[in-house]
């Protein structure tokens, strides 16, 4: 990148949102940020409505810096259990469900097989990818254990 650090930078990454993403009602989904060290980089997207043992998450990154996240968001209906009648709730504000994917790419050349995600219980996927320091693979990809 030249010396210069993407913090510094005017740059906005251009994120591409398709499926339910995009035709979100309620939260919104895919929101992100992203942050720069000298080895790596951090990016937080914003995924309300997932549900990690429902969604089918997965993340893929290429060597170039581009991320693509894919998913399902589920249908927004739950029974509620602990009252003295069931409830079914029917979210409507809730993201549309069915498949979504999210696009964007990193600010440089990373190391595909050296990121660690997380996806946080407040409905953030947060994931460190180290910068490219050696010829690699030109893709990994995680899905959470089933």
């Amino acid at each position: 990148m030249g010396g210069e650090d993407f913090a510094e930078s005017k740059v906005k990454p251009s994120v591409v949102l398709t499926g339910a993403a995009k035709e979100s009602n309620g939260p919104s989904i895919g929101i992100l940020d992203i942050g720069a060290s000298q080895n790596a980089f951090l990016f937080r997207v914003a995924l309300p409505s997932i549900r990690i043992d429902q969604s089918k998450l997965k993340c893929e990154i290429q060597r170039d810096g581009k991320v693509l996240i894919q998913g399902i968001i589920p249908q927004g209906t739950e029974v509620l259990r602990g009252l003295s009648k069931k409830c079914e709730m029917r979210n409507e504000m809730f993201c549309s469900p069915g498949p979504f994917t999210i696009s964007f790419t990193l600010p440089g050349p990373v190391d595909p097989r050296l990121f660690s995600p997380t996806f946080r219980p407040d409905g953030i996927l947060e994931v460190v990818v180290l910068r490219i320091s050696r010829p690699i693979d030109p893709v990994d990809a995680w899905a959470p254990p089933s």
